[in-house]
């Protein structure tokens, strides 16, 4: 019987941890911030927004012990089974699958890196350079990284005010509406 319940609470965690993971691409895909913020409405540009707000669930949860550690890795794994299954879509073939995966993987931590150093030390003009650098290197549309870069910044205090295990347990992470972040 124990089995089953051990299943039954992985589920749990799972479903828990996709409920997380589309919170954050809901939130991504604001209009606003392809149309306020000029972030490219694109497959990079759209990549560039759910890894940004990923990172920072991620980055909230990992605050919360070992439990929350394994509640963001949940989301993790939540979030590249949802993009495995987005390559599968837009029919990449199987033998790519895992070099492209292994590229979004690379891609999302060097992101996550650079966007959690700049806010750790509250370099605003690091976070503008690293958005500079991810989310508006095509030169696409006229993108604006100083209001991303305050959007981040009132997302990750409105992450940082939201009490732990509610966000991994009972409530969507609550993350700032997109227009007045940008100050419209």
């Amino acid at each position: 019987m124990r089995m089953f319940g051990s299943l039954k609470r992985r589920k749990q965690q799972r479903l828990r941890a996709e409920a997380l993971y589309d919170a954050c691409v809901v939130q991504a895909r604001s209009p606003e911030f392809y149309a306020g913020m000029g972030v490219p409405d694109t497959i990079d540009g759209r990549f560039e927004l759910i890894a940004l707000h990923v990172g920072l669930l991620i980055r909230r949860l990992n605050r919360e012990g070992e439990t929350g550690k394994a509640v963001a890795q949940d989301v993790f794994d939540a979030m590249f089974r949802d993009f495995d299954s987005g390559l599968r879509e837009m029919a990449i073939g199987d033998a790519s699958i895992g070099k492209n995966i292994k590229a979004m993987a690379s891609a999302f931590y060097g992101r996550v890196k650079a966007y959690d150093d700049a806010l750790a030390e509250q370099d605003a003009a690091a976070l503008g350079d690293a958005l500079k650098r991810n989310v508006f290197a095509t030169g696409e549309g006229d993108g604006s990284p100083e209001a991303l870069a305050a959007y981040i910044v009132a997302a990750q205090d409105a992450l940082d005010r939201q009490d732990g295990d509610a966000v991994m347990f009972t409530q969507s992470p609550e993350f700032p509406p997109v227009a007045v972040s940008a100050g419209a």
